[in-house]
């Protein structure tokens, strides 16, 4: 991935890669979920930090947090998805509004701190 590539640009080669991966049913699984996630990481070289189901405006979501290049270029994602079916929403946690964005970058500090250790 370029290093320069800007958090829209991002965005949008990630919803671009996501087409063909949206599940058809009306419920999504975790499992579902986590396979959708692990084709969009991997258009862009991504990583996946952590997954968890949320409710968020009393609507259930799946939600997931990853990370793309590394030091100083790494940037963190938010990809969220109903579970009652639809479209991902895939952002960088910079652009995000939802509050589960915030850990993401908290939560590679401290896995950063724990290979660190090891």
């Amino acid at each position: 991935m370029d290093a320069q590539l800007d958090e829209k640009a991002l965005e949008s080669t990630l919803a671009e890669s996501l087409d063909d991966l949206t599940p058809d049913s009306k419920t999504v699984s975790d499992d579902e979920f986590a396979e959708v996630v692990g084709g969009a990481l991997e258009a862009v070289g991504g990583t996946l930090l952590f997954k968890m189901c949320v409710e968020n405006g009393g609507e259930g979501q799946h939600v997931a947090a990853a990370c793309v290049g590394d030091g100083g270029n790494r940037q963190f994602l938010l990809l969220t998805l109903p579970t009652s079916g639809g479209a991902l929403k895939v952002e960088t946690a910079a652009r995000s509004t939802n509050p589960v964005a915030g850990i993401a970058a908290a939560y590679a500090g401290l896995m950063d701190a724990f290979k660190a250790a090891a």
